[in-house]
């Protein structure tokens, strides 16, 4: 989703907004711009299309001051144009503004602004929010601060937003649902959707807090006034974030490099949570709510995306080993459906970023029923981290592509944690059996490792079958999930057409599609429903269906009958989800690289979603 950046200090700012938008472009997005303040006067450079572009447009001639903001923009309200990129300015000129978010009621606050003589330029409901602003701050004969504050109680939505004044040497930011992070340094702040932007820069950060108003001038005392008209003294903390997490080192796409950091981000998933020799697992979440968890009448995971798939996974490892029942739901579902959900349930909410916007709105209504809430995030001081009663970090340092993979697996570790913690809480494993699947567990990044080696096979498939139009992945039981996520990761990046199922209902529907052209990926590497999957793989070949199957190494049976075999380690069934999603992310992504796809921003798509 967009990013926003801004600069006050006592250098220039335009370099910093730059930076900024260079390390958002990982986010997704179809234009971008910047607005700085010289001679008290505003400076704007808009672009629809990518950054490079504005940059070459600029050429030498780099804007002066030392205050700015800058946008990158994935379109909402109004088509992707430069009218209708950010910065967006009032109707006085006075006030200019970068927005991410939505503003759900602005054809009300529009109506009631052209009403008052206001004239608008653009589609957005940006234009119509910093007009809101300077209407009710001449109305009140308010400060910009008060104004904000008293405009944004009336705005419906999640947004954070920065608004600089070309007449007064500051800026101001607003959180309201979407995050926003201040570098503190003793010569400037800089406000960002993350800190992404921040980590070259100061490693001292303030996590806005939600309905955080600030203002933030050079030399002078940061002011914060919340929504709810209370003042308050901002928190600064470490910034802890490695450099070398968002440079590609040598790899071709970020995606790639994620792959390939899997089996260290499994290791610092599961680091210090567990210990295979004396047979324990410790979630300091899980740990702390035990009693509640126990007796959980029922555990409710709310996800999107991929990280829906992960709950699927937890759905299968929670009901097996821990005998709780699991029910999965999309978040952005969820709230719209009138759910029944009490304070004897768990509300699970996982995301990579910590920022999704339904998973956020599932959460709100999950705790007005007094649920307890129990966060699975990637991002530290996210807004689903600090909502969350209880949590989990996953360890995967930050991830840049926008096809999710590292965090996937990651997400499913903590699952699997999870479900452990909670079966030896309920004594349904024997120390024994929980000392061997820990010990198996600790094995798993090794495999993976395993795994990669196999890239250059898995090219040489893709290679065969990059034309195809359409793909069918098939799995049983925790593979299921499986199959869904390698369809998604096609998708997302090859824009090849690709359905997950069930392998048992392809013969209720999916079937029909089978023919020389159709490519059936199979995950058949958990044992329990093996036989089973043999006679799926026979039903495709039957119909002359292509088949590419992911095995358990030393498999025979499958070998004779498959078109291509991709062989795996085996492992524990619990763990198969595992080690079977790699083989597969490499598969779509090779796949997209013979397409000349662009791997790691895909047309539409953005890496954290932060409107419905």
């Amino acid at each position: 989703m967009s990013g926003i950046i801004g600069y006050i200090g006592k250098g220039e700012a335009f370099p910093v907004l730059l930076h900024g938008l260079n390390r958002f472009e990982f986010r997704g997005y179809d234009s971008v711009g910047t607005g700085t303040i010289s001679n008290g006067e505003f400076e704007f450079h808009k672009h629809a299309g990518k950054l490079k572009d504005l940059k070459e447009k600029l050429g030498d001639n780099t804007p002066k001051g030392h205050i700015g903001i800058a946008h990158s923009r994935w379109a909402t309200h109004g088509i992707s144009n430069e009218l209708n990129s950010h910065p967006h300015v009032s109707n006085s000129g006075k006030l200019a503004i970068v927005h991410k978010g939505i503003v759900e009621n602005y054809a009300s606050l529009k109506e009631k602004l052209v009403e008052e003589g206001y004239k608008f330029h653009t589609e957005t409901d940006t234009e119509v929010l910093i007009n809101w602003i300077e209407h009710i701050q001449k109305e009140g004969d308010l400060n910009l601060l008060e104004a904000i504050q008293v405009a944004m109680n009336q705005v419906v939505g999640a947004y954070s937003l920065i608004v600089i004044d070309k007449e007064e040497n500051a800026m101001y930011a607003v959180r309201k649902g979407a995050q926003l992070v201040i570098g503190v340094d003793k010569d400037a702040y800089v406000v960002a959707t993350d800190s992404a932007p921040l980590s070259t820069l100061t490693d001292e950060v303030i996590y806005m807090e939600e309905k955080d108003v600030y203002r933030l001038a050079h030399g002078e005392e940061i002011k914060v006034l919340n929504l709810d008209n209370i003042t308050k003294t901002p928190i600064i903390e470490k910034l802890e974030e490695a450099l070398e997490t968002i440079e590609k080192d040598g790899y071709d796409h970020f995606m790639l490099k994620e792959i390939y950091e899997q089996p260290q981000m499994i290791i610092d998933s599961f680091r210090g949570r567990m210990n295979a020799s004396e047979g324990w697992v410790r979630l300091g979440g899980v740990n702390e709510y035990r009693n509640k968890l126990n007796k959980a009448k029922r555990i409710i995971f709310g996800a999107c995306g991929t990280s829906w798939h992960a709950a699927l996974v937890g759905e299968y490892l929670i009901e097996e080993l821990a005998r709780i029942p699991v029910e999965v739901e999309y978040a952005s579902e969820f709230r719209y459906r009138n759910p029944i959900i009490d304070g004897d349930d768990v509300f699970v909410a996982i995301s990579q970023s910590g920022e999704t916007a339904d998973t956020i709105a599932a959460i709100e209504l999950a705790k007005e029923n007094q649920a307890l809430i129990y966060g699975i995030c990637n991002s530290v001081g996210s807004t689903i981290s600090k909502m969350s009663h209880a949590g989990s970090y996953t360890h995967a340092g930050q991830e840049i592509g926008i096809a999710s993979t590292k965090a996937f697996t990651t997400q499913v570790v903590i699952l699997t944690l999870m479900a452990l913690q909670l079966a030896d809480y309920k004594g349904n494993l024997s120390k024994t059996q929980l000392n061997a699947t820990l010990f198996e567990l600790e094995q798993i990044p090794e495999k993976v490792r395993k795994i990669l080696k196999l890239d250059d096979e898995i090219k040489a498939i893709a290679k065969e079958y990059h034309q195809a139009n359409n793909f069918l992945f098939l799995g049983r039981g925790a593979c299921y999930p499986i199959a869904l996520e390698g369809a998604l990761k096609l998708k997302e990046i090859s824009y090849i057409h690709a359905e997950g199922y069930p392998a048992a209902e392809m013969k209720h529907g999916p079937i029909a599609l089978i023919d020389e052209n159709m490519p059936v990926v199979v995950v058949a590497n958990n044992d329990s429903a093996y036989e089973k999957i043999v006679s799926n793989i026979q039903e495709v070949k039957a119909r002359k269906g292509k088949v590419i199957a992911i095995v358990n190494e030393g498999d025979t049976v499958i070998k004779g009958i498959a078109d291509h075999v991709i062989e795996i380690p085996a492992t524990l069934e619990i763990f198969a989800p595992l080690v079977s999603v790699v083989p597969l992310q490499l598969l779509a992504y090779h796949i997209a690289v013979w397409r000349g796809a662009d791997v790691d921003n895909p047309r539409n798509l953005t890496k954290s979603v932060t409107v419905e």
